[in-house]
């Protein structure tokens, strides 16, 4: 656990996030007048879930279809 006042956190607010993210903390406090007002720790992330891919392999991109965009560039350039 780590209390820092609201100017330090501001002046290192990346340094204290990056102590979170590291795990050498798990909570910073920071504190007005010297009493903690904020409680700082990390959101849980799920891991990203998989996807199924129901429609893989029943769609097929034609050879031309980046074509189009360097016709538009060509007009609009």
């Amino acid at each position: 656990m780590t209390q820092v006042n609201m100017l330090e956190a501001k002046t290192n607010l990346s340094k204290l996030i990056n102590m979170l993210e590291t795990k050498q903390e798990d909570v910073i406090y920071l504190a007005r007048n010297g009493t903690a007002v904020v409680q700082m720790t990390l959101i849980p992330h799920e891991p990203a879930k998989k996807r199924i891919g129901v429609a893989e392999g029943k769609f097929k991109v034609p050879d031309e279809f980046d074509a189009w965009d360097k016709e538009i560039d060509s007009i609009i350039l």
